[in-house]
């Protein structure tokens, strides 16, 4: 999956990553000349006492070392760049995905999943290539042009890095092989901390209407003390790391020098040689270093790009017709044919044979007993999710074979839970219609009688939203909610349950306002009250999924028990109250 990430998303970078690895091949090789030029100076210069071959000899290696600085800074600049460009590239193709999905998908993920993969899972594969980019390209050129140089200097003591490299490296291969399943259940743990932390924001006023603060600080602490222990855990092992190179490179270096003692004294190496045999060897054992740490952040990039990978490769239920239909003849026509719609893997379906329609100027009303499927039936329309039999029609045509930008403009939909955008009035207002200007906003808040507490509030239009509308009464976002789908002044109106926050006296006021606006759209209004779809023209009353009863208020007062049963259960209710 990691490597399936990476060479898709850094194919359009090959050019830059091809320089990445030129500049290291050129800083490298002037990095292993260095030792080569210290040497000489040793064993010609110093123990010569020859000044002028010292000073040019030196001049030579400041002019390298500015090269290999040079190459190191260009290089790390231009690794760093690709990888923050793959890292945006990445979050972007994840968030496209996330945005076709249906609410199928969303459901299965979760939103706390999403978005830690949206942003910590792409970090952790970012910082990868930046590591990839800036040490494991470098790493094997230092290692073998280590070996090359440090065999020119003198091969009798070879058998040196035979031992010391493969030690080093399988300790360290064996600390990264422990860390693998840590690395996966700490992304897991991220996910369930966000998870919580989630959950106890968007209801904190649940939990402390309930009293329930100690209960969610405990649940809280033990999702955290679950991250805690595991990122311990990681950690220790990570500590292992460095003791264990500083231990190979300290020991290597007493090696080096114990037994190059005796071959200096044996006249088969110079001062200078067995200097920079050391050097070399440092460099070969500090690039397996290198690569180690490169190799320990591929487990946790790797179980990241599983993850990243998953939403990838999820295809969304709903999906886009191969040749849409880009234009439609009639305006504002809703018709359902022996509509069925089955959850996965669901013994029963949740709506079945429901067959209705609803017509411009007409209003059609959904009502039912909780659970009876209305908001389902009203997703079926804008197509947050598909029918399983069965079709749904749009002025004549199947929404599935309807461009998908058609079929939205032509929905306004009010959801059942309002929501509402970080910015002011005017810019959640606009999402219905971005072009709309101030008097069309104020015409549709005076329609959704939300104009009288926006006047009021500092600002008007230019008032502040906080995220959700939670700086709002739960009656305020469900006016401005209708009001955002009347600036778009569409042809089918989709009411989910958009009045039960307001009053009785206001809920009549808007409704007797929506006549006017609407009276050339179809509507289609899910309700619970009888009182906000009394008037309707067409009542369809579900009941387990299925149509029980269908016609105008007084005709199913007498035909229909379940919705005679509604009517009197709230009547009753009214008169107690």
């Amino acid at each position: 999956m990691l490597i399936r990430l990476l060479r898709t998303h850094l194919r359009p970078y090959r050019r830059p990553l091809l320089l990445v690895v030129l500049l290291h091949l050129v800083g490298t090789i002037a990095l292993l000349y260095l030792p080569s030029l210290n040497a000489d100076i040793i064993d010609r210069g110093i123990a010569r006492g020859d000044t002028g071959y010292i000073l040019t000899t030196g001049g030579w290696m400041l002019l390298v070392s500015a090269v290999q600085i040079a190459t190191a800074i260009a290089a790390v600049r231009l690794g760093s760049r690709v990888a923050m460009s793959f890292g945006r590239d990445v979050r972007a193709a994840v968030f496209s995905r996330v945005m076709s999905f249906s609410t199928r998908e969303v459901a299965h993920f979760g939103a706390p999943s999403l978005i830690t993969r949206n942003t910590n899972d792409v970090q952790q594969v970012q910082m990868l290539v930046v590591l990839g980019s800036t040490l494991l390209v470098g790493a094997p050129i230092m290692m073998i042009g280590g070996v090359i140089m440090a065999l020119r200097e003198d091969a009798g003591l070879s058998w040196l890095m035979v031992v010391s490299v493969p030690v080093l490296g399988v300790a360290l291969g064996l600390i990264s092989a422990r860390m693998v399943p840590q690395f996966r259940l700490m992304q897991t743990r991220v996910d369930t901390v966000n998870r919580v932390l989630r959950e106890q924001i968007t209801g904190i006023r649940v939990v402390r209407a309930f009293v329930r603060e100690p209960y969610e600080t405990e649940r809280f602490a033990v999702a955290n003390v679950d991250l805690t222990a595991t990122a311990l855990r990681t950690g220790r092992l990570m500590a292992l790391v460095f003791p264990i190179v500083m231990l190979v490179l300290n020991v290597s270096s007493v090696a080096v020098l114990w037994f190059g003692a005796s071959r200096i004294e044996a006249g088969e190496i110079e001062v200078g040689a067995l200097t920079a045999f050391l050097s070399y060897l440092m460099q070969i054992l500090m690039s397996v270093m290198m690569a180690t740490f490169m190799l320990m952040s591929v487990p946790r990039a790797a179980v990241c790009a599983e993850r990243i990978i998953e939403v990838l490769d999820t295809r969304t239920s709903v999906t886009p017709p191969g040749q849409p239909v880009g234009e439609l003849r009639s305006h504002g026509e809703l018709e359902l044919r022996d509509v069925e719609f089955r959850y996965p893997g669901a013994a029963a379906p949740v709506l079945r044979d429901i067959s209705f329609r609803a017509e411009p100027g007409r209003t059609t009303a959904i009502i039912g007993s909780t659970g009876a499927g209305k908001t389902t039936l009203l997703n079926l329309v804008p197509r947050l999710v598909d029918v399983t039999s069965g079709a749904v029609l749009v002025d004549g045509v199947d929404v599935r074979e309807l461009d998908p930008d058609l079929l939205w403009g032509r929905i306004g939909l009010v959801p059942q839970r309002p929501y509402l955008f970080s910015g002011t009035v005017a810019s959640n207002l606009r999402y219905g219609n971005p072009d709309a200007g101030d008097e069309e906003l104020w015409a549709a808040l005076e329609t959704a009688q939300a104009r009288d507490f926006v006047e009021a509030m500092p600002g008007g239009l230019d008032a502040p939203i906080a995220q959700g509308g939670t700086n709002i009464s739960g009656g305020q976002r469900q006016r401005l909610a209708i009001a955002r789908a009347l600036v778009r002044r569409p042809e089918i109106y989709l009411f989910d349950d958009s009045f039960s926050a307001l009053d009785l006296g206001t809920d009549a006021r808007l409704r007797a306002a929506l006549r006017e606006v609407t009276a050339e759209a179809a509507v289609v209004i899910v309700a619970q009250r009888v009182s906000t779809i009394i008037d309707a023209d067409q009542i369809i009353v579900l009941e387990d999924g299925t149509v029980v009863g269908r016609g105008r208020h007084d005709e199913l007062l007498d035909s229909c028990p379940t919705y005679a049963e509604i009517v009197a259960s709230q009547l009753t209710s009214a008169v107690t109250a």
